[in-house]
């Protein structure tokens, strides 16, 4: 009888461990990380459409050989399967390829000469933080396109994607704006000449009230503002405007957007407390000026517009208005670097590269000068029109406050006024209560 019954129990137990259910499946931890190319073929094909779980954007490539395509995991990963959604210019030969490092060395966990485009499964075991698709040959005449690179594994970031938000309204502005008035005029810059009053040209400043060779974001902290949040204590400074000898001075609110530099709005996140940089550069040349990616309009007065020096006439009455954007890819690490600005970069394509992986909000000066008629020989404290650069350093004393406005009109695609109501849709309310305080 005990024979007959080890023999069932014998029976039962191997059928459980036929029938006994798979692990659950690794997850997807590619979306929305980091990527870089070789090559994209504009400014619309850039390296993170193939990672941003969106099957109508895609990366495409140069029309060349050998070319690449890669994505930082943001930490070590163990790598089961990669799924490649490839759109009609696809990879005939190519590998797989994982690294622990940017640049590599890399290993091959995936190699073929015989690809056929379409959608490939491909199970692979590797491991690494980084991973590559090196193509070596083309299958078509174009180059190598792919609306989806997903590798599925363990590790990484450890972050779950970000999704994409839903309105019921357009999107067609994704910022809100701080509003500063003129506060002074000083020969300092506490970010290039720190504790060096006196060491740089004129600059003119809006915002914190205090500013001055020695500031440091514990003085600003505990400054004052003439920016109409009473929260933003930022400092933010640019080279004086002159015509001929006289000094013009801004008047009123100036306007400084906070906004969306990269296609995914809502991935933007607050500055972090005490970070500073400076944009542009008061030795660059027009070129340089011109083609700068943080340029917006330039110069412009009356109907001019897209000027890359100070327009030498403006219509009596009007006045001479100049933007220019700032870079909004961070390194997550650094508050500020030696040169002021190699902590952080300008998006590529609308994505951030995988060095400066931190989307911050991308600053857009827009300085309005009470200067018309004959401006032949009028300048900048720092040299020509095409000389033009500024200063920020942040310090908002409420974190909350900076992060509710991001949270409300960056990431909700709304154009906010300083409290983040925007006028165009009032259904969607305000970040803030009309005393500028969280809800």
């Amino acid at each position: 009888m005990s024979l007959i019954v080890a023999t069932i129990v014998a029976t039962i137990t191997a059928g459980l461990a036929v029938i006994a259910p798979a692990m659950a499946a690794d997850a997807l931890i590619s979306q929305n990380r980091p990527a870089t190319a070789s090559s994209n073929e504009g400014d619309g094909y850039a390296a993170g459409a193939a990672f941003d779980g969106n099957t109508g954007t895609r990366w495409a490539s140069a029309f060349s050989d050998p070319q690449w395509i890669q994505v930082d995991l943001g930490g070590n990963a163990t790598i089961s399967q990669v799924v490649l959604q490839w759109e009609g210019a696809y990879g005939k030969s190519f590998k797989i390829q994982t690294s622990a490092n940017a640049g590599g060395p890399y290993t091959d966990v995936y190699t073929t000469t015989t690809g056929t485009g379409g959608t490939q499964t491909l199970n692979v075991t590797g491991s690494g933080r980084y991973v590559r698709l090196y193509g070596t040959q083309r299958g078509t005449g174009y180059g190598y396109s792919l609306w989806e690179f997903k590798i599925y594994g363990t590790g990484g970031s450890g972050q779950q994607p970000v999704p994409s938000p839903t309105f019921t309204d357009p999107v067609t502005h994704r910022e809100f704006q701080a509003n500063c008035s003129l506060t002074q005029h000083r020969p300092d810059d506490p970010i290039v000449y720190p504790n060096l009053p006196g060491a740089s040209h004129m600059h003119t400043f809006v915002g914190n009230t205090t500013t001055n060779a020695s500031s440091t974001s514990a003085s600003l902290l505990n400054g004052s503002t003439s920016c109409t949040n009473p929260h933003d204590k930022s400092a933010y400074w640019f080279p004086s405007f002159y015509k001929g000898d006289q000094l013009i001075a801004p008047v009123g609110h100036q306007v400084i957007y906070y906004k969306s530099g990269i296609h995914e709005y809502w991935r933007v996140v607050p500055f972090p407390q005490g970070l500073r940089f400076v944009v542009g550069s008061p030795t660059a040349t027009l070129a340089e000026f011109r083609d700068s990616p943080g340029r917006v309009e330039g110069f412009e007065c009356g109907n001019l517009s897209f000027q890359w020096d100070i327009p030498a006439n403006c219509p009596a009455g009007s006045q001479v208005n100049v933007r220019y954007q700032a870079p909004s890819c961070w390194d997550g690490v650094n508050l500020d670097s030696a040169d002021h600005k190699s902590h952080m970069a300008y998006p590529v394509g609308g994505y951030c590269p995988s060095s400066h992986p931190v989307a911050v909000p991308m600053l857009e000066f827009k300085i309005a000068f009470p200067a018309s008629g004959d401006l032949s020989n009028a300048r900048l404290s720092s040299g020509r029109g095409y000389s033009w650069h500024y200063d920020f350093f942040n310090a908002w004393d409420n974190p909350a406050i900076l992060a509710a406005l991001v949270r409300h009109c960056i990431n909700g695609g709304l154009q906010c006024n300083p409290r983040g109501y925007d006028l165009y849709k009032p259904h969607r309310g305000a970040a803030l209560t009309e005393n500028f305080e969280l809800p």
